[in-house]
This record gives C-alpha cells, structure tokens and sequence, in this order.
C-alpha cells in the first residue's frame, strides 16, 4: 500500500517497494514508509512483523532483494553500514549492542569515530544533560550498567554520530515503568533539537502518544498507515496492540 500522507514536507528518508528475504523466507514484502524531515515516525505490530528487519535494512545490515531506500533523495541501498553512518543515520539496535567490555567512555569515543578531529566538549555535555548519570559513569565498565543505563548509553554512543535520522529498536524493552519514561522523554528532547527519529517499540500506547505518525506493520507489510493521534483512536490498532 502506499504510504499515508498529510501535508509533511518532502520525505528525508523513503522505502519504496522494499523487499528483504533470510534465504529463500520472504520478510518484507513490497513495503513503503516515508519519514519527514523532523518526525518521529514508530512502526508497531506483534512479534515478527519485520518491524526491526525494516530498521536493519535501512541500516545496510540486510541485504535489499528489490524495491529502494533513498535517503535524501538518494539512493542508499546496498551501502555499507559505515557509509549509511556517515552520509547521517545511526542505528540504535535491538539489545542495545553497546561493547560491555570497554567503559562507557570508550563506547562514547566509538560512536563517533567516523568523524574526524577532537570531539568538542559541548558534545559531551549534551549527553550529560540527556542522561546526567552518565558522566558519573564514563570510567565504569558498561558491561556493570543497568538495563536502563545501558540503553542509555546506546542511544547517546548513536547521537555521537550527530546523526540527521535515529532508528531506534524497542528502546524500553526490559526496562522498569520509570525508565521507560525517561526514556522517552529524552526521545521527545533529541527530536525538538531537530534529529528525526524512525522508532520501532513493543509498547505501542507510549510509541504513539511520542510519536507523529505511525504505520502498523502485519507479517511483512504495512496493513495501516496514519497520524498516530488516528491510530491511537482506531478500534482495530486499540484491540490488537493497545489492549482493548
């Protein structure tokens, strides 16, 4: 189906017709989503819907079969991860993927190391005011944070890139009632400083109530596309994923 539209500006990011198999296991069937400069955009839907298969491919952690990923009137796909980081999206994985071996400064130095010269201190300072226990932190080992530090930690090593778009994978998946809304809060916050934002989250209520629109994903394609105010009012999407 095509992508729902209201009057948002021209599309920084857009997939279109976008197909992606494990072997010979179709995931994504011909799917199109479009995210507007300044959005957060969520995807829904159970288990296995392709929500974080979408994420990856955009990413180049996938290989496309057919249809297009165009990234400010590019095309990306078939980049290299590193390349898709540096032209300005940064991936926030599932289970978060930050190097639990090495300090917290340590990762923060990794995200941004496809940039080139000293990193200003003003960058560090933004981090610290997103996530204030963090600079109490930056000489721990990561692998010692909690759940919710750790995510933490993973977005602020992703925002190290000073990325344009941030795809985030189920940021407050494992974390406490309390976390979650710090969470996104902080998410609220990095998107008015301008960074827009493509979110796949398991708590559909807290993704739509953050988010501008939203699309609802079913065994590899979108089923519904809308403003996430409409999506949050639609008996279909309330029954299946908002508990009634």
């Amino acid at each position: 189906m095509r992508p729902w539209k209201s009057d948002m500006a021209e599309p920084v990011l857009s997939l279109k017709q976008l197909e992606v198999a494990y072997g010979s296991i179709p995931a994504l069937h011909g799917i199109d989503l479009e995210v507007a400069q300044g959005e957060i955009v969520t995807l829904i839907g159970a288990n296995g819907a392709g929500k974080t298969t979408t994420l990856r491919a955009i990413s180049g952690l996938l290989k496309v079969r057919e249809g297009d990923i165009v990234y400010r009137g590019e095309s990306i796909k078939g980049l290299k991860t590193h390349v898709i980081t540096q032209r300005g999206i940064s991936h926030v994985p599932e289970g978060r993927g930050i190097f639990s071996n090495l300090t917290v400064s340590d990762n923060l130095e990794l995200g941004a190391y496809l940039r080139k010269g000293k990193i200003p201190a003003s960058e560090y300072e933004r981090i610290f005011t997103l996530f204030p226990v963090l600079k109490d932190r930056m000489k721990q080992n990561a692998g010692t944070l909690s759940g919710g530090e750790q995510q933490m930690l993973a977005i602020s090593r992703a925002l190290m890139a000073k990325p344009d778009v941030l795809l985030l994978d189920e940021p407050s998946l494992g974390l406490a009632p309390q976390m979650v809304q710090t969470i996104f809060r902080v998410i609220r916050e990095i998107n008015q400083e301008g960074t827009t934002i493509l979110l796949v989250e398991q708590n559909a209520h807290m993704a739509l109530t953050t988010a501008h629109r939203g699309y609802v994903m079913e065994t590899g394609r979108i089923v519904i596309a809308d403003a996430a105010a409409n999506l949050l009012a639609s008996d279909r999407v309330k029954k299946a994923y908002l508990g009634g």
